[in-house]
């Protein structure tokens, strides 16, 4: 098997003990790393210099709709429902295979080269992003997006559709890609279509990908219609569990954060897309405080216009800082955490991806720090989080293939992504006449 030894760079393991290395080294064989360390011996056929650079774990987005990239900018400055009702629901009933695959590949391109290793996905004609997920070399958690909007037929289809994926393409890519069922919400599945998923995400031993508590109108809305808030709801009837990963958790009250801390819940925060269409802040270091892992997502392109996790980082913690009025809240290390280590756990992948250690995957950035902006090095974790943006990134390695160098990525040829995107977007936005 190749090896690969990345030398003499700033090694940040995130590893149980936290371990920094000012100048550390990694060795890969495989798509393993073996050691990791101030000394590490082993001869290797790619040696990598990372002096001036940080070496640290692939960051994960734990949250998105990835071939929304086609829709970037065009439903800016609007609510949730309007922007769905009239703009991308319109657009996503004309979405063919080739618009998703398309769509994909710039979503690939795009986190490849701002650091993304690994991501979790919702969305439609998911065989065409696990192929896009393939042939780009990242990792991604994939979930076809299920609206049974409360009709036995409509949800017959769904149910067969995401059997038909996770069967197709769960562990494919040699392991890159994996399956979860995607029940979109508590208000567009009725709770008898909520429970036949939890039995099924039980029986395929995978998770579940659902969207709670995202706006103070869908908590008014499952009130109305059920008589509790949605994490109620989803507790009352048997849903909610260790295998369920929960986009936004906006509108929690106390107990409910009790209830998901109970349940073993994921919680993924989505700063910049909640601030985008004015959905409130989640109240994420009550439930950090609470010993909840949350994970941290950019949500879709249209309604965050970046999957830049270097920014969502930033905004995270920022956000929480402003809006209690106190600066010690959300750490440098606590939100790189999120990025790292808790989207792992939140994706069920700790025993193999999140931190740097022997026998993980090798799934590893390398940040270029010789940037002016970057300079004076006082807190390195803080300049990740604070001052770098994904252009930072030299150089991306995932399960130990190095699918990006001085910026170049190698996997995709970039212009022909580019162009092929830019093509999709113009076909569907014609198709659907749906216009910015």
């Amino acid at each position: 098997m190749e090896r690969v030894l990345i030398k003499d760079g700033y090694l940040i393991t995130m590893d149980a003990k936290r371990r920094v290395f000012e100048r550390g080294s990694i060795l890969v064989e495989g798509d393993k790393i073996v050691s990791v360390g101030e000394e590490v011996r082993g001869s290797a056929e790619e040696v990598i210099d990372a002096r001036g650079k940080v070496v640290m774990p692939g960051l994960i987005n734990a949250h998105t709709h990835l071939s929304m990239t086609l829709l970037r900018g065009l439903a800016d400055d609007m609510a949730l429902m309007p922007w769905l009702e009239t703009k991308i629901w319109p657009i996503e009933k004309h979405l063919r295979n080739e618009d998703v695959y398309a769509g994909a590949l710039l979503g690939c391109l795009e986190m490849i080269k701002s650091g993304t290793t690994c991501f979790a996905d919702q969305y439609f004609f998911m065989e065409s992003v696990a192929r896009a997920v393939t042939e780009s070399g990242i990792r991604g958690v994939l979930a076809h997006g299920m609206i049974e909007a409360g009709k036995p037929d409509k949800g017959e289809a769904e149910i067969v559709a995401s059997e038909s994926f996770v069967k197709a393409c769960h562990g494919m890519a040699e392991g890159r890609v994996r399956a979860m069922f995607g029940p979109h919400a508590a208000y567009t599945c009725s709770p008898e279509f909520l429970i036949r998923v939890k039995e099924l995400a039980a029986k395929y031993r995978i998770g579940i990908h659902i969207h709670v508590s995202e706006t103070k109108d869908e908590v008014e809305l499952i009130q109305k219609k059920y008589g509790r808030r949605p994490v109620e709801h989803l507790d009352a009837i048997g849903f909610l569990g260790p295998e369920v990963l929960a986009a936004h958790c906006v509108w929690l009250n106390d107990g409910e954060i009790a209830t998901l801390k109970m349940r073993g819940v994921k919680p993924v925060h989505c700063p910049v897309s909640n601030m985008k269409i004015a959905c409130g802040v989640s109240p994420v270091p009550e439930m950090l405080h609470a010993g909840i892992r949350v994970a941290l997502g950019t949500d879709g392109a249209a309604s965050n216009n970046s999957l830049d996790m270097f920014k969502e980082m930033k905004f995270a913690a920022l956000l929480n800082k402003v809006h209690r009025l106190n600066a010690e809240v959300m750490p440098a290390q606590s939100v790189l955490e999120m990025a790292t280590v808790n989207g792992a756990a939140a994706l069920g992948l700790s025993s193999e991806v999140g931190s740097l250690e022997a026998g993980k995957k090798a799934d590893i950035v390398i940040v270029d720090m010789e940037k002016p902006h970057l300079v004076p090095r006082h807190n390195v974790i803080s300049h990740l989080v604070y001052s770098a943006v994904g252009s930072d990134v030299d150089t991306v390695i995932v399960d130990g293939k190095i699918i990006m160098s001085g910026r170049k990525v190698l996997s995709l040829d970039e212009q022909e992504v580019l162009n092929m995107a830019m093509e999709a977007s113009r076909d569907l936005s014609e198709r659907s006449g749906v216009k910015d």
